[in-house]
């Protein structure tokens, strides 16, 4: 299949989410695709992205746009990556590992979580020079101490605390599918893998996911609900004090993931952290949560700090709009993730373009040649 084959039958992330749908097990597509509660957090994220709008601009010539940045201190040609999510290895087999190397080759940074399926050691060969870390706090000053040794030794080079999970969320959705962790094939979760053969046959040939870089901590459990599975066990509710523990052991950049209120940004400034990740989780922790991209702006006003943007980003219109608001940088979890579902290998890739492709051709009709010169966005009722 040639690229542009791919672009005719998958122009945009909705096709990448449809038919990523069709090709994994329902109770994997459930922990990927869901909020909590009643998801009305997760449908203001999508709302309020849709309310920023521009003025288009004309009769500005031939434009080619382009879409470099720098953040703490690198050179992008994209100013976008793959954010971490949980698990990601049960969303595609070797997921974890293929998204590491279609963002190597593009340039541009990868996460990974504490509790992917592939621990530090096992993406060391895998990971470029633009690779991050996402930690949930471990409250054993000892296992949290190994674990930054364990980071930095893999090639590591950010660190991103998220602290927008002081507690476990409910995802109504997740739990009714039956997924646990670490999955206990029940025979209703076998059926729904027997309708997924391709699915399967990669988790086969690459193992059963599990939270493996926690397990040297504590002696896996099978069956814990996948809302309160055992890295819960090790973590703690961070405080200022936690953060500037982890800013002295850290010596690289240092991210706060989770910022929704513009009060937060000046303690944490004065911590020492380098930039802050403004987020609503996506949707997936809190369902009274305002937008992201509602909280963006203020924040923007209240520090200097480069701004990372997650949060319902389905497009690249959308991370034009997140630029526009004062975001440095954004990242995607959930798209990348429908990429591998409906492409397999081939899917983040295609994404990569998809996005830069939608950027380029909405900043032709803004008349933005490079992300300096988007224009002022205007809120729309």
């Amino acid at each position: 299949m040639q690229p542009m084959d791919l672009h005719q039958r998958f122009p945009g992330v909705e096709d990448l989410r449809r038919r990523a749908r069709r090709r994994i097990p329902h109770f994997v597509w459930e922990y990927l695709d869901s909020g909590t509660g009643h998801e009305a957090a997760k449908a203001r994220n999508r709302a309020a992205l849709d309310r920023v709008g521009f003025q288009p601009s004309i009769l500005h010539g031939a434009i080619e746009p382009d879409l470099s940045t720098s953040l703490f201190g690198q050179d992008y040609p994209l100013p976008f990556g793959v954010a971490p999510i949980g698990m990601s290895g049960l969303m595609w087999p070797r997921a974890e590992f293929l998204l590491a190397r279609a963002a190597k080759v593009a340039g541009i940074p990868y996460a990974i979580s504490t509790v992917a399926a592939r621990t530090p050691e096992d993406m060391a060969p895998h990971i470029g020079p633009n690779a991050w870390y996402q930690l949930y706090p471990p409250r054993d000053p000892k296992i949290r101490q190994d674990m930054i040794d364990r980071i930095r030794a893999a090639g590591f080079t950010t660190l991103i605390l998220t602290v927008d999970v002081p507690s476990p969320s409910r995802r109504e959705r997740q739990v009714r599918s039956g997924l646990t962790m670490p999955p206990v094939l029940t025979p209703r979760l076998m059926a729904q893998i027997a309708m997924r053969p391709r699915w399967a046959l990669g988790i086969a040939q690459s193992g059963r996911p599990t939270l493996k870089t926690i397990e040297k901590y504590v002696e896996p459990q099978m069956g814990l609900s996948s809302t309160g599975h055992i890295g819960y066990i090790l973590r703690t509710s961070p405080d200022m004090d936690y953060v500037k523990w982890l800013r002295d052991a850290w010596d690289g950049p240092f991210l706060i993931k989770g910022v929704m209120r513009a009060e937060d940004a000046a303690p944490l400034e004065a911590a020492g952290v380098d930039g802050l990740w403004v987020s609503n989780h996506a949707g997936r922790q809190f369902d009274g949560s305002m937008a992201s991209i509602e909280a963006l702006p203020a924040i923007r006003a209240a520090t200097k700090l480069p701004l990372i943007f997650d949060s319902g980003i389905e497009g690249g219109l959308d991370i034009l709009r997140a630029l526009a608001l004062g975001a440095d940088f954004v990242m995607l979890g959930r798209a990348f993730h429908f990429a591998l579902g409906a492409l397999g290998e081939a899917g983040p890739a295609h994404l990569i373009d998809m996005l830069a492709q939608d950027m380029i051709s909405n900043m032709g009709q803004m008349g933005a040649a490079t992300l300096k010169d988007l224009p002022p966005p205007i809120v729309l009722a």
